[in-house]
C-alpha cells in the first residue's frame, strides 16, 4: 500500500462523516456564529472597512481568512463556503494526526467530528486546530520552518496555541540544541509578529481590544467552576444568576468571582505541573505529545470560559497519547464528545435556564475532561518508567557484555 492509499482513506472518512452530519439531528437547532463571522467578512470586503481599526473584531488577525473568503466568494452562500473551509481544515487535522500517530488515531479524529456534533460545521476553530497539529507533525518530521510558521499562524488565529510552546522549547532544546529551538522560536515569533503587527500599527487599541475580549472574560456558563456551581444550586438551591456578555452566556452570584479566581489558579499550576514533569524525564515522542495534549487539556478543563467548541482544540492531540494511557484518554474524550451532545445545541437553553438534567450532564461533562487530564498525566508518567526500566536493561546487558 503507498503513503497516499492511507491519507485517501483518511479523506474519504472525513467526507463521509460530513456528510452524515449534514442529516438527522446534526441538521436541526444548530446554534451558530455565521452572522458574526459573515459580518466580519463583508465589512472587509464589500464595504473596504479595516478590521480592528474602523470596527472592532473578537479574534486575532490570522482568524480573518475563515470569514473573508465565504465573503469573496459572494455568488454561493457564505455558509456553505464556511462549511467547505472548515471540511479543509479537518482533513488537514486528520492527515496531521496520521502523519504522528498513525491511521488508527487519524480514524478516530475523522469520527470524533460525529460525537461532538454541528458545533464544528459553524465555528472556526477548525483552522487553528489543524494548524497547531500539523505544526506538531512537522515538528516531529524535522521541518522546524514549518512547524514554526505554522504554529505561529495558530496562534495568531485564537491564541491558546501557545501553551504548547513550553513542552516544544523544552523538546527542542534536549533533543536538537539549544541554537535550534532559538531558530525555532524566532521563526514562530516572526510568523504572527506578520499577522499582528500591520494591524497593529494601524490600531493598537483595536487588537488590545482583541485580547481584552479573549482574556478578561467572566464566569462562562459551561465552565467547571460555573457547573460546580450550578450543582450546589441545585443540591441546596443556593442563588445564581444568569448574565450575557462578551458573546456569551456567564453566571453570576455569590461564590461566582471566587470560582473564577480558584479554576484560574488551577490552570496555571496545572500547566505548571505539566511542564515540570515533561522536563524531568526521558525526551521521547510518546513522552512528547502526551504532554503537548496534557498542556492543552489542563487549559480547557479548568478556563473559566469553556464553549463547546473547545472540545474541538482536544481532538488531535488526546488522540496522540500512545499505549494503554492513550486508549483510556480516547475512551474519555470520546465520551466527554457525547456529553457535550446532549446539551448542545439542542438543549443549550435548557441549560441556560438551570434545568437540572442539563445542569448534571454538564457536570458530568467538566469533570471527565478534569479525568482525562489526570489519565494523560499519568500516561505520561507510565513513559517516563518504562523509559527508566529500558535505561537500566540496557545498561545492565553492556556491564554483562564487559563481562563476558
Amino acid at each position: 500500500m503507498t503513503r497516499a492509499a492511507p491519507a485517501g482513506l483518511a479523506i474519504l472518512l472525513v467526507v463521509a462523516v460530513w456528510g452524515v452530519m449534514h442529516v438527522g439531528w446534526y441538521a436541526h437547532g444548530q446554534i451558530t456564529d455565521y452572522g458574526e463571522y459573515q459580518m466580519y467578512g463583508d465589512n472587509i470586503v464589500h464595504y473596504d472597512r479595516v478590521p480592528y481599526k474602523d470596527f472592532r473584531v473578537e479574534y486575532p488577525p490570522a482568524a480573518l481568512p475563515a470569514f473573508v473568503v465565504p465573503s469573496l466568494l459572494e455568488r454561493y452562500d457564505y455558509r456553505r463556503v464556511f462549511q467547505a473551509l472548515m471540511f479543509l481544515c479537518d482533513v488537514g487535522l486528520v492527515l496531521g494526526v496520521g502523519v504522528i500517530a498513525g491511521r488508527r488515531a487519524a480514524a478516530l479524529a475523522a469520527l470524533a467530528s460525529l460525537a461532538l456534533g454541528s458545533v464544528l460545521l459553524s465555528r472556526f476553530d477548525l483552522w487553528p486546530a489543524a494548524l497547531a497539529v500539523l505544526a506538531v507533525a512537522a515538528l516531529v518530521r524535522n521541518r522546524l520552518a514549518v512547524s514554526a510558521l505554522l504554529l505561529g499562524t495558530a496562534f495568531a488565529a485564537k491564541l491558546w496555541p501557545a501553551v504548547l510552546v513550553p513542552v516544544v522549547l523544552i523538546w527542542l532544546v534536549r533533543t536538537d540544541g539549544a541554537r535550534r529551538a532559538a531558530a525555532w522560536t524566532a521563526g514562530a515569533v516572526a510568523a504572527a509578529a506578520a499577522w499582528f503587527i500591520p494591524f497593529a500599527v494601524l490600531s493598537p487599541g483595536g487588537v488590545g481590544h482583541s485580547f481584552h475580549v479573549q482574556l478578561a472574560r467572566p464566569l462562562q456558563l459551561e465552565s467547571l467552576g460555573s457547573s460546580i456551581l450550578l450543582a450546589v444550586h441545585q443540591a441546596a438551591g443556593t442563588t445564581i444568576h444568569l448574565t450575557s456578555s462578551y458573546g456569551s452566556q456567564n453566571v453570576t452570584g455569590p461564590g461566582a468571582h471566587a470560582a473564577a479566581i480558584v479554576t484560574s489558579i488551577a490552570e496555571v499550576l496545572a500547566l505548571a505541573l505539566v511542564v515540570v514533569l515533561f522536563a524531568r524525564g526521558p525526551v521521547t515522542n510518546g513522552r512528547f505529545v502526551t504532554y503537548l495534549a496534557a498542556s492543552i487539556v489542563a487549559v480547557v478543563a479548568f478556563g473559566k470560559v469553556f464553549s463547546p467548541q473547545y472540545m474541538i482544540w482536544l481532538i488531535p492531540f488526546v488522540l496522540l497519547v500512545p499505549g494503554v494511557g492513550g486508549v483510556l484518554a480516547s475512551i474519555l474524550l470520546f465520551a466527554s464528545l457525547v456529553l457535550t451532545q446532549l446539551w448542545f445545541p439542542s438543549h443549550y437553553w435548557d441549560l441556560a435556564a438551570f434545568a437540572q438534567l442539563q445542569t448534571w450532564e454538564l457536570v458530568v461533562r467538566d469533570l471527565s475532561v478534569v479525568a482525562l487530564l489526570v489519565v494523560i498525566v499519568w500516561a505520561g508518567l507510565q513513559h517516563e518508567m518504562l523509559g527508566e526500566h529500558r535505561s537500566r536493561l540496557e545498561a545492565l546487558q553492556r556491564v554483562r557484555a564487559q563481562v563476558e
